[in-house]
């Protein structure tokens, strides 16, 4: 479950920080009356991703086994692969987002209504999409059963919203190039599961091979319905008995990415860089 919430509050967050920039740039700078394109704009960012979700969830339910295990894996390899470019891009651009959405602003401003529409909705929507794809593959890969990897996504996405609020304001103040990068380094790792289990989906629907090569199978030491085999699945989709392919998959994956993730901070430190200065919403004026 804590592993799904993570993934709403990042993600959640990210698109309210967005909705915060756009509206307190628009309040400060004295353009009201542009609020409404936008909210038309994020609305139906917000419909899209909904929508996309639930196609995904009802859509698959309609096809055979080895389809569903075949569309399931292949999602997931997608949504892992789209959660870590957004991860590499947050962590470059955290500093600079008010900035780069405040010129997109200024642009949309002159241009008219549709073009404000379209701003918003282009800004909201990409991280909405993204959040559906990644959260749907997520929950299917951690899901036991129960509504808990769900409900964790939605505990996320609240506290992402009543953050985002808070931001809004100027109650809170955190270093967001810190936060984005701790945080994308703890996303690294769930999506690390997740793509194992995208692989081992594949490997159930016989589009590739090998599900019947364990890697290990420590399942009497670690059941997979205890309660700590339960926590291990929802923070880290771990699995007791994992093909070898799943765990080759595993390592190739998170141990070059986090070494790439954390390299630029090394650099940062050596060539002794400024400090990053708290990020804040502006406030409204």
């Amino acid at each position: 479950m804590f592993g799904n919430y993570l993934i709403g509050l990042r993600e959640g967050l990210e698109a309210s920080l967005v909705v915060c920039i756009l509206i307190a740039y628009l309040v400060k700078t004295g353009r009201r009356d542009a609020l409404v394109p936008i909210w038309v704009g994020i609305g139906v960012a917000v419909a899209l991703a909904l929508g996309f979700g639930c196609a995904l969830t009802f859509g698959s339910q309609e096809l055979t086994f080895e389809a569903q295990e075949a569309l399931g894996g292949s999602l997931s390899i997608v949504a892992v692969g789209l959660v870590t470019w957004m991860v590499f891009w947050m962590r470059r651009t955290a500093r600079h987002l008010k900035a780069e959405l405040g010129a997109k602003l200024d642009a949309a401003l002159q241009m008219g209504t549709a073009a404000l529409v379209a701003t918003a909705f282009l800004a909201v929507g990409r991280e909405g999409l993204e959040t559906a794809l990644f959260v749907w593959a997520s929950v299917r890969a951690s899901s036991d059963g129960s509504h808990a990897p769900l409900i964790g996504v939605i505990l996320g996405l609240l506290t992402a919203v009543a953050l985002g609020w808070l931001f809004y304001k100027g109650t809170v103040r955190i270093n967001l190039a810190k936060f984005f990068t701790w945080t994308g380094a703890m996303l690294v790792v769930v999506a690390a599961g997740v793509l194992a289990y995208g692989v081992h989906d594949l490997q159930e629907a016989e589009f590739i091979g090998g599900l019947r090569d364990k890697a290990f199978d420590i399942s009497a030491t670690i059941p997979p319905d205890s309660w700590y085999g339960t926590l291990l699945k929802g923070v880290f989709n771990f699995q007791p008995d994992p093909t070898v392919l799943q765990v080759v998959v595993w390592l190739l994956y998170l141990v070059p990415t986090l070494a790439f993730f954390f390299a630029p901070t090394r650099r940062a430190a050596r060539d002794k860089a400024p400090a990053p200065e708290k990020a804040t919403v502006p406030e409204q004026g």
